[in-house]
């Protein structure tokens, strides 16, 4: 229960400061409107590294269904605890977008523009292209999936270990992970905004179909919503198929 816990809480964050940074650059009357794409970059980067400090060594500090699939596939984990885990990143994820409604209600009514709320709290494709948005989803994922599974091996490896370590908990990971994401975000981020993560997109989506006011045309857009749900834990296969063959 205590790693479920984790989960909940490290995902709520994770939306909470990730999610907040779009928000702070985007909605009208924010004093950080305008902060571009640099400010959300670095803005995700740390959303992910800050909760991960907090909660590595209770759960793992997964926060995304893809990386938990893809850590029980390489043996980190019990199969009949990922539902859990899964569940506690979802609702974690709607949790943290909830509280930025509160938090940016003002400046929600301020903005007025449907399109631009949704996208502060889920991601769309700058291009629609079903194939394409497919596939920029599944290889980011897999760059932070196999880069994920990589890091504590290495660090295992390095420390004289004989085994890897399928998880990760020291200090230094955390970094390297910031890197990672800053890393997909800046060469993918701009064609469909690298969600990665159904918990970072799905469920915010879903309090942004429930929570947010309708300024005449709301949708959440769930016509695409699919693919940063399935893209992501595709690419989280795949990527713990490689790195299992390659180890």
């Amino acid at each position: 229960m205590t790693a479920y816990i984790a989960e909940f809480i490290g995902t709520a964050m994770l939306v909470l400061l990730g999610d907040g940074v779009c928000c702070n650059v985007s909605l009208n009357k924010s004093g950080m409107k305008g902060g571009g794409n640099v400010h959300i970059l670095i803005g995700w980067g740390m959303a992910v590294m800050v909760p991960a400090f907090s909660f590595g060594a209770m759960s793992g500090s997964h926060f995304n269904p893809a990386v938990t699939i893809g850590v029980a596939m390489r043996g980190g984990m019990s199969w009949g605890q990922v539902p859990g885990y899964i569940v506690a990143q979802m609702l974690g994820g709607f949790v943290g977008a909830a509280i930025l409604m509160v938090l940016y209600g003002d400046h929600i009514k301020e903005t007025a523009d449907d399109a631009c709320v949704r996208g502060c709290f889920c991601t769309g494709p700058s291009i629609r292209n079903t194939v394409l948005n497919f596939l920029s989803e599944f290889v980011a994922t897999f760059v932070l999936v196999f880069t994920l599974a990589s890091i504590p091996a290495q660090t295992a490896l390095e420390n004289g270990a004989a085994d890897p370590a399928w998880t990760l908990t020291t200090n230094a990971t955390w970094v390297l992970v910031y890197g990672v994401i800053v890393a997909c975000g800046a060469s993918f981020g701009g064609l469909t905004g690298y969600a990665m993560n159904a918990a970072r997109d799905a469920a915010p989506r879903f309090a942004y179909q429930v929570l947010a006011p309708n300024f005449g045309k709301k949708d959440p857009d769930w016509a695409y919503g699919w693919i940063p749900v399935v893209a992501p834990i595709c690419g989280s296969i795949v990527a713990s198929l490689l790195y299992m063959a390659l180890h």
